[in-house]
Formats: structure tokens, sequence, C-alpha cells
């Protein structure tokens, strides 16, 4: 099971818009090049997203459920990858003093990653986990905080 963490220096509510915002996805998510709607209303439990693969000269389409949203902690997905599989992604976005501390569980559910899931794929979902988390500590980190009340 790939569970990582990543500290983010802004407050879970900049974390939690940069997640519920279906336009930020594929600029988070490692190895998906655009997304787009498809059901519902993003991150409702339901909405679903159409996301795109590039590799090379080809492109493959799946698409992303949220399985469960208690906004602005739980985030849970359902990532469809066709001949793969499934995965449950779990994204628990907690208080850590003034920051983040936001921690991704994900496993394989359905299919063939399922089935082939050993020591090594674990590597390589850690890996893109340590790049998704940093990508996403980017974006946030770089939204300007709000000036305190008073000033």
């Amino acid at each position: 099971m790939a569970v990582r963490h990543q500290l983010i220096k802004r407050p879970p509510h900049v974390v939690w818009s940069v997640l519920a915002d279906p336009d930020r996805y594929s600029e988070w998510v490692v190895g998906t090049s655009d997304t787009w709607p498809a059901e519902g209303q993003w991150p409702q439990t339901g909405a679903s997203l159409t996301f795109e693969v590039r590799l090379g000269p080809w492109t493959v389409s799946n698409r992303t459920v949220v399985r469960r949203c208690e906004p602005p902690r739980q985030l849970e997905l359902e990532a469809h990858s066709g001949p793969l599989g499934t995965a449950r992604i779990a994204l628990d976005v907690r208080e850590w003093g003034e920051d983040t501390l936001l921690i991704v569980d994900e496993h394989p559910l359905r299919g063939a990653g399922g089935t082939l899931h050993n020591a090594a794929f674990e590597v390589l979902v850690q890996l893109r986990h340590r790049a998704m988390l940093n990508r996403l500590a980017d974006l946030c980190e770089s939204r300007p905080l709000p000036e305190p009340a008073g000033r």
C-alpha cells in the first residue's frame, strides 16, 4: 500500500481549493496531460473527470470518480486505468499548525494492477507520489496568503 505525506506551507482551505478545482487536476497529478469534466460537480461524491495520458505518440483517456468527499478534509477517488484496472486514492488534508499535512494513500482495487502489485510496483507508485505531492505543494504555496483582518 503506497502511503506518502507532504507538509504544505499553506492552511488547509488553500490546499482544499486546489484539490476541489477540476481545472488544476492535470497540473498536480503526475502522468495526466489534460482533464475535463465528465459527470456531476467536482468534487462532489459521484462526480468524475476524464483524464488523458500521453505516452509519446499515443494518447489514452480514462476517468477518475469521486467516491467520498468531506470538505475540506477528505477526498477519496477511484482512478480507472483501462486494462490496468482501478485504484483507490485517498487524500487526507490535516491542519498542522498554520500549515497542512497532506497524506495520500493509494492502492489497487480491481484488475491487473491488483494482480501485478508487488514491491517494484510499490517503488514506482512512491516515486510518482513524491512528484505529485511536490507539484501540489508548489501550486498551493504559489498562492498568496490573504492579509490578516484589521490591516
